[in-house]
């Protein structure tokens, strides 16, 4: 697999947004991961005191895309004592709006999931195959797609300045930012849908792209960014202020280069990555699913990582504790923190055992049209 850019040209690409000099890149700390775990610690509440003088957003609009299965021991870890071998995850899009110093209106798409082309993503294609049809129809349910959201909500595709994903696992972008040659397979050269949006990426990411390794693969789609043009993309190395209440946060761990979106609402601070899969993942002394809380007891396990990748499992654990600390207490029960999954457990019937003690559902923040 190569890419249309070489990995030194990733660093050269424009970037954006103003960068947090509170976090230090754990490659960069001396020690092991204990030592990089208390430094994450102490950045994370340096920057909760920093972060709600930037001001809040607009609006934050939730945008569900679809719920589909996903393996109990991915989600929930060595933690879960579930009989059902998968769960259900709900996928959704947020829409944030912000206006820059200068009053210019910004749009943020973050997780816009082209669900119709994410199927192809090797795991889930290999597990589609072997579903009999029924039971995938009961499993797999499509809400609305990122198009119909933003008809619904009233903004034009020109409108949106930004594309942004927590990491880009089942990603496939061609239709957002259209291809540079013939894509075979959607027999056209896609135009881009979303003609003056940016993606908004980590360098590591990008480079680690370029040349997976056998645990990554089963989890991206790379022949899918041959064509895609590189001045689509945003390439940042590290943390970010974005907007008014907006920040990217570099947390690596479940990838290489692995972000998490960080928001200052009415309600205090948010957080929202796929490094868990339930907001009671990070307290599960609260969980009444299943074996979470004797195991976080018995382990010492303050969170349950979502674990379909071990690329770097202890720099994810210390991401964790980093969003942990960032996320303010919810409102409506303290036992839990405003961490908002970008893929949220959602109970079914058909699995057993795996329904949350507690869920979000949305993140709402000012005017909702």
């Amino acid at each position: 697999m190569r890419f249309p850019w070489g990995t030194s040209d990733v660093v050269d690409l424009p970037t954006v947004g103003t960068r947090i000099d509170t976090f230090t890149d754990p490659a960069h700390v001396e020690g092991g991961p204990g030592a990089r775990l208390q430094v994450a610690r102490r950045q994370a509440q340096a920057f909760r005191r920093e972060f709600p003088g930037t001001g809040t957003p607009d609006s934050i609009t939730t945008c569900d895309l679809v719920t589909l299965p996903y393996p109990t021991r991915f989600g929930l870890f060595r933690a879960s004592r579930a009989l059902a071998p998968f769960l259900s995850i709900t996928n959704r899009m947020l829409v944030i709006r912000w206006r820059d110093s200068d009053g210019r209106r910004r749009i943020l798409l973050f997780e816009p999931s082209d669900v119709e082309l994410g199927r192809y993503t090797p795991y889930f294609d290999n597990l589609s195959q072997h579903t009999p049809a029924v039971i995938e129809r009961r499993m797999v349910r499509e809400h609305g797609t990122v198009l119909d959201h933003l008809s619904r909500l009233g903004i034009a595709r020109e409108e949106v300045d930004y594309l942004m994903f927590d990491h880009l696992h089942t990603q496939d972008l061609r239709r957002w930012i259209g291809t540079t040659a013939h894509q075979d397979d959607l027999g056209t050269t896609p135009t881009a849908i979303f003609p003056n949006a940016k993606v908004v990426v980590q360098q590591d990411e990008l480079a680690a792209m370029a040349e997976l390794h056998p645990l990554q693969k089963p989890w991206y789609q790379p022949a899918t960014y041959r064509d895609v043009p590189a001045e689509a993309f945003l390439p940042i190395d590290g943390s970010i202020v974005l907007g008014p209440g907006v920040a990217v946060v570099k947390t690596p761990g479940h990838v290489f280069g692995n972000q998490s979106l960080v928001v200052n609402t009415a309600t205090g601070i948010w957080v929202s990555s796929e490094n868990v899969i339930a907001t009671e993942a990070l307290t599960p002394e609260h969980s009444r699913l299943p074996g979470l809380a004797r195991w976080a007891r018995q382990w010492q396990q303050e969170i349950v990582l979502n674990a379909n990748t071990i690329e770097t499992t202890a720099d994810q654990y210390n991401s964790i504790i980093l969003e942990k600390t960032l996320a303010d207490r919810s409102q409506s029960d303290s036992r839990f923190l405003q961490f908002f999954p970008s893929s949220e457990l959602t109970g079914m019937w058909t699995n057993p055992g795996t329904r949350p003690t507690f869920s979000h559902g949305h993140i709402t923040h000012g005017p909702q049209l």
